[in-house]
C-alpha cells in the first residue's frame, strides 16, 4: 500500500484502525512509518460509521488505508463494510481487512466483493494451523489486481502453461528477509482446502457460526453479553461468543477468576481480556471442531462457575487454581520481572 501511493506520487502519512483491532495491525503500520488514527466502536459491537466518516472527511488525502478485522474481534459482521470500502475509495484509500476471523465466512464470501483490497488470510484457526499455544503464525497475503506489481519477489507466476520464477519486478517492494511464511503450514492448509473442497469449506463456516451461536445461547442468561441484546434475547454472533464480567463483578469475581478456576476444571481458559473495548472480556470461540456433546460440557462447566460466583463461593475463587502443578502467581510480576536462570534453592515460579 505504501510502494503503491508512492508511485503515484502521493505518499500519505495515516492509517485509520478500528479501536477493538488485533494489536498486530497498529503495529505493522507503525513499522511501516505510518502515523495511527483509531476509529471507534458504538454501542453495537460495530464500526462507528460516522464517526468514520467524520475522520475521513477531516483527513482525506492523508489517509493511506483502514485496517478492519471482519468479521470483528467482537464476534461480529459489520454490517457497514461495503459502505466503508466505498468511502475509503472515493479519497484513494485502501481497505486492507484482517482475515484471523476468516473461519466464520470461509466458502461463504468473496471479500474483494465486499470491497477489501489487501487481506491477510491466517492459516490458524481456519485453515487447520493449531490456534495459539505458539504455532507458527502464518498467511498468504491477497490482493487486488492494481496492486499486484507492488508485491515483494521472488513470485512464483502462472504463465504459458508453465510455472515461472519472477525474482526482479522494477515496481516490487523488493526482497524481504526470510521466506514469505512457514512451508509446512502452507503444505498443510493446501492439503486442509483440498481433502475439505468447496463446500467442505462453507460448512466450516457454517459449523464454526453454529457452535458461537449454540454457546452464546445457553450462557447468556448466566454471563453478561456485551453485545447480545439482554439475557432474554437472541441477536447472533459469527464465530465466537463474547461476554463479560459485570454482572460477577458485584459478587467479587472477575475475568481472571473465571479463567484461573476454569483450570481446575480441565479447560484452557478462552481468551481473557480482549477486545480491550469490552471491560473485563471472556471471548470464547469454540470453531467447528466441537462437538454437541463437548459444547454442552464447557457450557455446563461455565454455567455452574458463574452459579458459584453469585452465590456464596466467590472467596474460593480467589484461590484457584488449586488442582494445577502451579498455584496462581503474580503474572504481572512475572512478566515485567522474570527470572530466567534457575538458581539452587530459589523459588521454583517466576515472580515470588
Amino acid at each position: 500500500i505504501r510502494k503503491a501511493h508512492a508511485a503515484k506520487g502521493k505518499p500519505r502519512k495515516v492509517v485509520l484502525v478500528s479501536d477493538g483491532a488485533h494489536g498486530t495491525n497498529p503495529a505493522t503500520a507503525v513499522t511501516c512509518g505510518y502515523t495511527i488514527k483509531a476509529v471507534p466502536t458504538n454501542a453495537l459491537g460495530h464500526v462507528d460509521f460516522d464517526a468514520f466518516c467524520q475522520v475521513v472527511d477531516e483527513l482525506s488525502e492523508d489517509i493511506a488505508a483502514f485496517m478492519l478485522t471482519n468479521p470483528s474481534t467482537c464476534g461480529l459482521f459489520e454490517p457497514d463494510v461495503k459502505r466503508i470500502a466505498a468511502k475509503l475509495h472515493e479519497v484513494g484509500a485502501y481497505f486492507y481487512c484482517d482475515g484471523a476471523n476468516f473461519n466464520a465466512i470461509v466458502g461463504k464470501v468473496r471479500p474483494s466483493d465486499l470491497g477489501v483490497d489487501v487481506m491477510q488470510f491466517n492459516l490458524h484457526k481456519t485453515f487447520s494451523t493449531p490456534h495459539g499455544g505458539g504455532g507458527p503464525g502464518c498467511g498468504p497475503v491477497a490482493v487486488v489486481e492494481s496492486l499486484r506489481p507492488y508485491l515483494p519477489v521472488p513470485r512464483v507466476v502462472h504463465q504459458d502453461g508453465a510455472y515461472a520464477l519472477v525474482t526482479e519486478d522494477p515496481h516490487s517492494i523488493g526482497r524481504i528477509k526470510a521466506f514469505h511464511g512457514h512451508f509446512g503450514m502452507m503444505v498443510r492448509a493446501l492439503a486442509y482446502m483440498l481433502s475439505h473442497g468447496g463446500d467442505g469449506l462453507q460448512q466450516v463456516a457454517e459449523d464454526a457460526v453454529l457452535n458461537a451461536n449454540y454457546l452464546l445461547a445457553r450462557l447468556k442468561p448466566h454471563l453478561n453479553a456485551p453485545f447480545g441484546g439482554g439475557a432474554d434475547k437472541h441477536e447472533p454472533c459469527m464465530h465466537e461468543a463474547l461476554f463479560d464480567d459485570s454482572n460477577l463483578r458485584t459478587h467479587g469475581v472477575e475475568t481472571i477468576d473465571i479463567a484461573k478456576a476454569l483450570l481446575d476444571e480441565g479447560y484452557h481458559p478462552m481468551t481473557t481480556y480482549f477486545p480491550l473495548v469490552v471491560h473485563g472480556a471472556m471471548l470464547v470461540e469454540p470453531t467447528e471442531t466441537e462437538s454437541k456433546a463437548e459444547l454442552d460440557r464447557f457450557a455446563d462447566v461455565m454455567i455452574a462457575l458463574a452459579k458459584r460466583a453469585k452465590g456464596d463461593e466467590a472467596a474460593s475463587f480467589k484461590n484457584a487454581p488449586t488442582l494445577a502443578p502451579m498455584r496462581r502467581l503474580d503474572e504481572t510480576r512475572a512478566a515485567r520481572q522474570p527470572k530466567l536462570r534457575w538458581r539452587a534453592n530459589a523459588p521454583s515460579h517466576a515472580a515470588e
